[in-house]
């Protein structure tokens, strides 16, 4: 049960900077949880989780949804996102969790060097932007900084940013749910989680709400990139130690 304690504020603290940030809890959360549970059993409650998660953003930041963009954007990524967690099946555990890190400190290195700002606004780039978060978001458990790259193309405001990136993962996760619990990745001995991941996305996600009243968004990315850098290089090492 004491593992289960940790992943639960590790849960808390990621839905709180996923909210902040803009980026989505997963890419902070899946390599943290990885280190106290299996990683396959933490891609399906993060798939549950976020369904979760990503209703309650809907909720709070609802009146800042772009519909076009989220179509868009969201169809590719829902219909990519079933082929990604397909191939979790076929591909070994620990070469998923290597590639995993490495894609991940990529991600976060490019948006610090701030080139992922000369990416145009243009439908092409919705197009393969759905494409590669879907597929990542169901192989490695992470989509999100990469659909986060593609809107910030768009200078969307916070509120219509962070609905819209919500309501395409909520598809996504729709999906990738359904293959992970097909899978075997989330089992019936993880039901009794399910009351205090809806209570943790609640709460994580009203924190951040409000925090990022206080909180200058372009410093707190810094900040959260800094993090997500240090948690992929350390999951890398531990990997090769």
């Amino acid at each position: 049960m004491g593992q289960y304690f940790i992943f639960f504020l590790l849960a808390l603290l990621a839905e709180i900077v996923g909210t902040i940030s803009g980026f989505g809890s997963s890419i902070l959360f899946v390599p943290l949880a990885s280190i106290v549970l299996d990683f396959k059993v933490v891609l399906g409650i993060t798939a549950v989780f976020h369904v979760f998660s990503n209703l309650s953003k809907i909720y709070l930041f609802q009146k800042g949804i772009d519909k076009q963009i989220a179509l868009k954007l969201g169809i590719p990524a829902v219909l990519f996102v079933t082929l990604g967690a397909w191939l979790t099946n076929y591909i070994p555990q620990k070469e998923i969790e290597l590639g995993m890190n490495f894609i991940i400190f990529s991600i976060a290195l490019y948006m610090m060097s701030g080139h992922h700002k000369r990416i145009k606004e243009s439908n092409t780039n919705l197009y393969l932007g759905g494409t590669l978060s879907g597929f990542f978001a169901g192989l490695i458990g992470t989509g999100g900084a990469i659909r986060g790259i593609t809107l910030a193309a768009f200078n969307l405001e916070k509120d219509a940013f962070i609905a819209t990136s919500a309501i395409i993962d909520m598809g996504v996760d729709v999906s990738r749910a359904g293959v992970y619990i097909a899978s075997g990745y989330f089992q019936r001995e993880h039901v009794i989680l399910i009351p205090f991941l809806i209570i943790i996305s609640i709460a994580g996600s009203y924190a951040g709400k409000r925090i990022l009243n206080y909180i200058p968004e372009k410093t707190f990315q810094y900040i959260v990139l800094g993090v997500i850098l240090l948690t992929s290089l350390i999951q890398g090492v531990r990997y090769f130690w």
